[in-house]
């Protein structure tokens, strides 16, 4: 044989690595910020770059509540405290927020939250804090009932080679599909329409910036699509690129049909709130509802301290020893950023993460006894009173905004 022909494993090899997946055109990067979804043209935002539309969003959801405050007899000029929630990525480990959520309202103290946002993990558990108590049983569910295969399937290695992810993320969309029902969407349309906020963020690979997802606007929309883009953004923001496939979103510009990549939005931040400065922003606007309380909760789905690790002496484990590292870091980072803008706002600060007191170890990977453990664990601490942190953890960075 000629030892430069290709046997026939090597021959399929070779056509699987030339293969190419197809997807449309990518949105260039001149237009990237006029692309809008078709029939839900104020979907998103881009809040590392003009805040005006989620400010004048913010001031519209405001007047939404006022309206609702005065049809139930209170005409008050000031809008009352508003609890805003923020629950991070962190895998398996997202169990935390959904124990803690549910152990609240068991405790008696949870409020409803005027914002609650979510990013990766926290993305799964968003919807649900959002609508109220009534969903902690399905929370519960879902962190204690899947395991792996209920989240990925992973390829083998030849189609991995030549598709877009070790492993695809189609279990996961049945699991969203199954508990994002019309009948949650229209529910979430209902809150919004009270002045209500939920937001989850992914990260748009292309130009690989930050997309918060207004999931309240996308509901009241009633487009046809709506439930589908929905489900969409909630796989997007848990999608972790190289690891699972990402989710391939539709777009128009001027009437001309583009296709975005979306993947988790921990590629870009753990946690979010709002930008800085647009409390300032809205104050400044004649007319628009005014707001003197604000309580911040950020649930941190992982610890704080830097865990120890043996790493072995190869690619994989090196590489995903630092990417692990990394995120700590950028972690902490957030939860500095978001406290500073509480000091700047006048808003009260209370931080939850898993504490050193919870030592069990997983086997692998959304590990059903890790996370059956770890809900536990945190419900327990949410029923009796979790003790939320005041500060961010090591010193704080105190430089002030622009």
């Amino acid at each position: 044989m000629n030892p430069f022909q290709l046997r026939p494993g090597a021959s399929t090899l070779n056509m699987l690595l030339q293969a190419c997946l197809q997807r449309r055109d990518a949105v260039p990067p001149t237009l990237t910020e006029k692309a809008v979804i078709p029939g839900i043209p104020n979907a998103r935002y881009w809040m590392d770059q003009d805040l005006s539309p989620f400010i004048q969003d913010a001031i519209a959801s405001n007047k939404r509540e006022h309206e609702a405050l005065m049809a139930t007899g209170r005409p008050d000029t000031i809008l009352p405290l508003a609890s805003m929630l923020a629950i991070s990525g962190g895998g398996d480990a997202g169990t935390f927020a959904a124990g803690l959520i549910a152990g609240w309202t068991l405790h008696g103290t949870r409020p409803v939250f005027k914002i609650v946002t979510g990013i990766s993990a926290g993305a799964l558990v968003a919807p649900f804090a959002f609508l109220g108590p009534q969903y902690d049983a399905v929370i519960q569910h879902i962190c204690n009932a899947v395991g792996p295969k209920d989240i990925f399937r992973s390829r083998n290695v030849l189609t991995r080679l030549a598709s877009d992810g070790v492993a695809d993320s189609k279990p996961l969309a049945r699991l969203i599909a199954k508990y994002i029902t019309p009948e949650v969407l229209a529910q979430i349309a209902a809150e919004y329409a009270k002045g209500r906020i939920l937001m989850i963020g992914t990260t748009d690979l292309d130009c690989a910036r930050p997309v918060t997802w207004n999931m309240g606007t996308i509901a009241a929309s009633q487009a046809p699509g709506a439930l589908e883009l929905f489900r969409n953004i909630m796989v997007a923001s848990m999608s972790i690129p190289g690891a699972v496939s990402p989710v391939m979103i539709d777009v128009e510009v001027d009437g001309k049909l583009f296709q975005e990549m979306h993947v988790d939005g921990g590629v870009i931040t753990q946690m979010f709130l709002y930008p800085p400065g647009t409390v300032m922003a809205m104050n400044k606007v004649p007319g628009a509802p005014m707001r003197h309380e604000r309580h911040f909760y950020v649930i941190r789905n992982g610890k704080l301290e830097p865990q120890w690790s043996g790493t072995k002496r190869r690619t994989l484990s090196i590489g995903g020893r630092a990417i692990s590292a990394l995120i700590q870091t950028q972690g902490i980072s957030d939860l500095d950023r978001i406290y500073r803008m509480a000091k700047q706002d006048g808003a009260d600060f209370n931080l939850a993460y898993i504490g050193t007191d919870f030592g069990f170890s997983r086997n692998h990977r959304f590990d059903g006894e890790y996370m059956k453990r770890l809900f536990e664990y945190a419900f327990e601490l949410g029923a009796k009173g979790y003790p939320w942190h005041k500060l961010p953890p090591g010193p704080v960075l105190w430089l002030p905004y622009e």
